[in-house]
């Protein structure tokens, strides 16, 4: 069990794997932290899912304290929504939070996380870079058909500095026509959080190049480890009910709504 930086270039893209020269793979190695990631899988390897993350952010020197869990009913069938500072420790904490409460928790992610194999239990998978296949297909239907509560990041890209402020880009509307069929109340949530300038500036040179990869998304890792010794604030707002949000009105409209209540709160006490 460990992550395999060139095994993944293979397994996600043959083609182009076997063009990538050796010295490009090990700095791909450095900047994903493959050494260090894989000391946790073999520390912690015995752990539960749960405890796996938690030990984590513990190594990884994180902290945090979360406002407004008590809003929520521990019997009630939620779908969070929260902005996405980080990209990766977000999730985490986030889901350390949410277990904590409700004894259970499932998290919306980009399928290479499947590769960390002691967090999978906790992962509803999604491909980003092609079609779903049926077993992704069969956790996520299987995830909002049950009671537990699901972790959603609608941006479904860590936020970015936009016009001089970190903020989410535009969230996709997915997540309220998933919480309308599930019959979920839709938690919004402010997680308090930034990078670093170097990933932003990354972020939009690419973007003012014309690349349209990501590839930005490739520090990630780097950013985390970074983050040492950082506490971070998440902030619970009042679920809005389903039924609400069944009112007729385009999927693509409660997003924004749901996108603007969720930076509204970044100013509450």
């Amino acid at each position: 069990m460990e992550v395999n930086v060139k095994k993944i270039l293979s397994s996600k893209s043959p083609k182009l794997a076997r063009w990538i020269p050796p010295f490009i793979v090990g700095y791909l190695r450095r900047i994903v932290h493959e050494e260090e990631l894989n000391s946790f899988l073999r520390d912690f390897a015995d752990l539960s899912p749960i405890d796996f993350a938690r030990a984590t952010l513990g190594r990884i020197g994180i902290a945090y304290h979360a406002e407004g869990m008590e809003k929520l009913d521990p019997k009630g069938r939620y779908l969070l929504a929260s902005n996405h500072p980080f990209g990766s420790l977000d999730g985490l904490i986030l889901a350390d939070e949410v277990n904590q409460y409700f004894g259970d928790v499932r998290l919306i992610v980009n399928d290479l996380l499947m590769y960390l194999d002691p967090l999978k239990a906790l992962f509803i998978p999604v491909n980003k870079h092609g079609p779903q296949n049926s077993s992704y297909a069969r956790q996520h239907s299987d995830a909002f058909d049950s009671a537990i509560p699901i972790i959603t990041f609608p941006a479904g890209l860590c936020s970015r500095r936009i016009r001089g402020e970190v903020r989410d880009l535009p969230w996709k509307p997915g997540f309220v026509r998933r919480a309308i069929a599930s019959q979920r109340d839709i938690v919004p949530v402010y997680f308090d959080g930034r990078l670093s300038r170097f990933f932003y500036n990354l972020a939009n040179v690419r973007k003012k190049s014309g690349v349209k990869s990501n590839f930005e998304m490739l520090y990630l890792a780097d950013e985390m480890f970074k983050l040492k010794g950082n506490h971070c604030t998440i902030r619970i707002g009042e679920p809005v009910p389903w039924q609400e949000v069944a009112d007729g009105r385009p999927a693509a409209e409660w997003a924004k709504i749901l996108y603007d209540r969720v930076y509204d709160m970044r100013m509450e006490n």
